[in-house]
């Protein structure tokens, strides 16, 4: 799969490509919301990673622009972010997050919830 990731962290940024790389996807790294917005729209995804505190447009930006986007708004998208209050997970949820998981992460569950969000996508 063509993943899309929006994330500012360099290191965070580097390894989700690495696990992504590594698990047999073709990871898109961008270091914000809007350069990862720009690039959905030139070269497309499969599914989006993202985290929520970004410069330039943060992931709840992202994802209205997603949701907005008539050939975009079914992608699959899961937010990747330190926010572990239940109101911001809810927040994700209400705002059309596909799934939410807080930093730091299991690897293997990582992966697992790729796997999943996948599934969602035609054939």
């Amino acid at each position: 799969m063509r993943i899309l990731i929006a994330e500012d962290d360099d290191n965070f940024r580097t390894l989700i490509t690495e696990v992504l790389q590594q698990a047999g996807h073709t990871p898109m790294p961008e270091p914000n919301g809007l350069l990862a917005w720009e690039r959905l729209l030139l070269a497309g995804a499969d599914m989006v990673v993202t985290d929520v505190n970004m410069p330039e447009l943060d992931g709840f930006g992202l994802l209205r622009n997603i949701r907005d986007n008539e050939v975009y708004r079914g992608l699959p998208v899961l937010m990747l972010t330190i926010r572990q209050l239940a109101e911001d997970q809810i927040a994700g949820y209400e705002n059309g997050a596909d799934d939410y998981l807080t930093k730091p992460f299991d690897t293997e569950v990582f992966l697992a919830r790729i796997v999943a969000l996948g599934r969602r996508i035609p054939k």
